[in-house]
């Protein structure tokens, strides 16, 4: 048995907020953009775990709450739902179901995006743990997934180490993740 079969895959959520998406009217990009970012940057084996809703937010809550407490994810990244219209409730539902907030990441994501776009100001990042789960919002559109994760995966790791959560490790060609000097 080699050591990827003895090792089990850590599950990571993905979760894409979209009414069009949901009703078949487009095709989901940000979902698959996320987890071809996750298969660049981090050499654990994991698998992903998916969840595609509608901007309602009963259905976000449920999803995180599922993909937290059902199936044990230490990582849950959603993309979509994140802006000033009425529709965009991503960041509510995030408040609703997480223990403690972290705004550092928020922080962080913008000020990578007002770097290339002077609009991401209007984007409501967020991230929060619930329990050993670190969540992470991104806005919808599929350019915008790379740039915000590279401004906060090198802490996201070490933020998941010290909630509990499952050990994610970076392929270090691509991104160095931070953990004190033993960890």
């Amino acid at each position: 048995m080699s050591v990827a079969e003895a090792t089990p895959a850590v599950p990571i959520g993905v979760v894409t907020v979209s009414d069009r998406a949901t009703r078949g009217v487009y095709e989901d990009l940000s979902g698959p953009a996320i987890e071809a970012y996750l298969d660049e940057v981090l050499s654990t084996p994991y698998r992903i775990v998916k969840r595609l809703v509608e901007d309602e937010r009963d259905d976000i809550e449920q999803a995180l709450i599922e993909l937290c407490d059902v199936e044990g994810c230490s990582l849950v990244v959603t993309t979509g739902g994140t802006g000033p219209s009425p529709r965009d409730v991503t960041p509510e539902a995030l408040f609703a179901v997480c223990d403690r907030m972290m705004p550092g990441f928020g922080e962080a994501m913008r000020a990578k995006s007002l770097t290339i776009v002077p609009t991401a100001i209007l984007s409501r990042q967020e991230a929060g743990l619930r329990g050993a789960s670190l969540i992470i919002n991104l806005p919808g559109k599929p350019s915008s997934i790379r740039d915000c994760l590279d401004a906060v995966m090198p802490a996201v790791p070490y933020c998941i180490d010290l909630a509990g959560g499952y050990r994610l490790d970076t392929k270090p060609e691509r991104m160095v993740a931070f953990r004190p000097k033993g960890k």
